[in-house]
């Protein structure tokens, strides 16, 4: 369809003795052919949608610490560093608990010795007691001293399998492959039992929580996909569970989100799309909108023209957009013919 503005200077003539301010054309309208439709500005029944805030955590973190108290031997990892699985990250001194450990080795030794003499003793005073040589007390205290013996040696075992548990606190290796997100601390530095030491993230996977009311709670269910944003970039998530707060006043929805190339940055503001059934709004195709700055408007076609007008928008929708205000139904909106340089 082939629009051309006409501007009637007598029409204008007697809109200003009116006092009236005559509609705005759009510049350039008067010599120029505008290629386009026009639409009929119609209310419309648009999924109605709960924007919740919230933020997206990587769904895998880790701080680790050490149960030892002692110097930092060596922390060969810095911030930002990708790590794999298994990977050192930290050591402790463990010094003292070399000689903890070769006491310990000693004490099974010595427990064992002292279990195969009582062994051997049990062994006599059986074939003793058979062939009534024995009294049967006598059998009872070794047989007892042998019970005292064998738990003597699961005694010294067990505190070398300690002392080899806490050995291995000495050296912090990544429990997952992840990256570097903070080293609390440096080479020399003494750190006490608990103490964090380096924090790990896997932000291959992100979990966007965010807090809304029980009647838009009651709408999701585990596995159900929405739309959401990380950092006003647009994401699809999964619904992971939806659970009460403490108070039990609102509920909590999470939602996972993949993110194995690292294009959405962990810990970063984001959004999710609610749905709360339908509501009726005013859909605008996007082609049919001009901007000028931070200011948003449409050509409407009057009887003098095309007039612009300032309208202010809502979220987009598969190609349109939600005009919130400046528009009603039975408007006529321009909207122009892509060039064929701008398809």
């Amino acid at each position: 369809m082939r629009l051309t503005t006409v501007l009637l200077v007598g029409g204008l003539t007697a809109l200003a003795a009116c006092g009236r301010k005559p509609a705005k054309p759009v510049r350039g309208a008067a010599t120029a052919a505008l290629d386009g439709s026009v639409i009929e500005v119609r209310d419309t029944m648009i999924p109605a949608v709960l924007e919740a805030a919230g933020t997206a955590e990587p769904v895998q973190r880790a701080t680790l610490s050490t149960k030892l108290m002692g110097a930092v031997t060596a922390v060969p990892v810095h911030e930002g560093e990708p790590v794999r699985a298994g990977q050192l990250l930290a050591r402790i001194d463990a010094r003292d608990l070399t000689a903890r450990q070769s006491q310990a080795q000693a004490g099974i030794a010595e427990a064992e010795a002292v279990q195969r003499d009582a062994a051997t003793q049990a062994r006599r005073f059986q074939a003793l007691y058979a062939d009534s040589a024995a009294t049967r007390a006598q059998l009872d205290a070794v047989e007892t001293g042998l019970a005292r013996a064998e738990a003597g040696v699961r005694t010294a075992r067990a505190a070398a399998s300690e002392v080899t548990v806490m050995r291995g606190y000495a050296e912090l290796r990544a429990p997952f492959a992840g990256v570097v997100s903070r080293r609390f601390v440096d080479p020399g530095a003494f750190v006490a039992p608990g103490a964090p030491v380096v924090t790990v993230v896997d932000g291959s996977r992100l979990r966007i929580s965010v807090t809304v009311a029980p009647g838009a709670a009651g709408l999701l269910a585990p596995g159900a996909r929405l739309r959401g944003t990380i950092e006003n970039e647009p994401v699809e998530a999964l619904v992971e569970g939806v659970a009460p707060t403490a108070t039990g006043a609102l509920y909590t929805v999470n939602a996972l989100v993949a993110n194995s190339r690292g294009e959405h940055p962990a810990g970063g503001a984001a959004t999710l799309r609610i749905p709360r059934g339908t509501r009726v709004g005013i859909l605008i195709p996007d082609a049919a909108f001009v901007r000028e700055g931070d200011l948003t408007g449409v050509r409407i076609r009057t009887a003098v023209g095309l007039e612009r007008r300032w309208v202010r928008l809502g979220p987009a929708t598969d190609g349109a957009v939600e005009v919130l205000s400046g528009l009603r139904a039975g408007d006529r909106v321009f909207v122009p013919q892509p060039h064929e340089g701008g398809r």
